[in-house]
């Protein structure tokens, strides 16, 4: 009898364990983003291109990293801030089908993760979070939403992205008739 107990405290907290790192796994957000430009690969905080993105302020490391890669910040601002209108249960749909998966792996060839695995359901998964809150969705809010500790940004392609971006929310909600807010 003692031995079944202790076995089945046993599986008890194997099960607790496992649920605990399920759901700690999910809350994972972006903490880091590696922004490319060419072979310059510096690395800096989500909260600092988030602060970027909403206030205009460029940290002293932004600065030198922008001055290094010839970039404008302003530019780089208006580009993560720029919203886009989308319903996140129209999105998702969207986003779950060959259309959706095509832009999906189009937008994953400048965010992504270090590995590049499992990048279209992360995307995915940050898109649809970011339309969540206030059915819009900015490139700032997809790194900020995506479900790694870090991303990596193709610096040269934040236009072309936001571009694929705003084909895939307004665009394809369009032609589809579907309001999008």
């Amino acid at each position: 009898m003692k031995l079944f107990i202790f076995q089945l405290q046993g599986t008890f907290f194997i099960i607790a364990s496992i649920a605990v790192l399920l759901y700690s796994n999910s809350a994972i957000a972006a903490e880091k983003v590696v922004l490319k430009y060419n072979i310059f690969r510096p690395s800096v905080s989500v909260d600092e291109l988030a602060k970027l993105a909403k206030t205009g302020e460029v940290s002293s490391s932004l600065n030198f990293y922008f001055n290094q890669a010839r970039q404008d910040p302003e530019k780089v601002r208006r580009i993560l801030a720029q919203e886009v209108n989308a319903n996140p249960v129209i999105l998702d749909r969207l986003l779950n089908n060959r259309i959706g998966e095509f832009l999906l792996d189009r937008i994953g060839q400048s965010i992504s993760t270090r590995s590049g695995q499992a990048n279209r359901q992360a995307l995915r998964s940050a898109i649809v979070l970011s339309a969540n809150k206030d059915n819009k969705i900015s490139l700032i809010e997809i790194i900020q939403n995506y479900p790694a500790t870090e991303v990596i940004v193709e610096g040269d392609r934040l236009a072309q992205t936001y571009n694929q971006l705003y084909i895939l929310a307004e665009k394809l909600q369009m032609v589809m008739h579907i309001p999008t807010s």
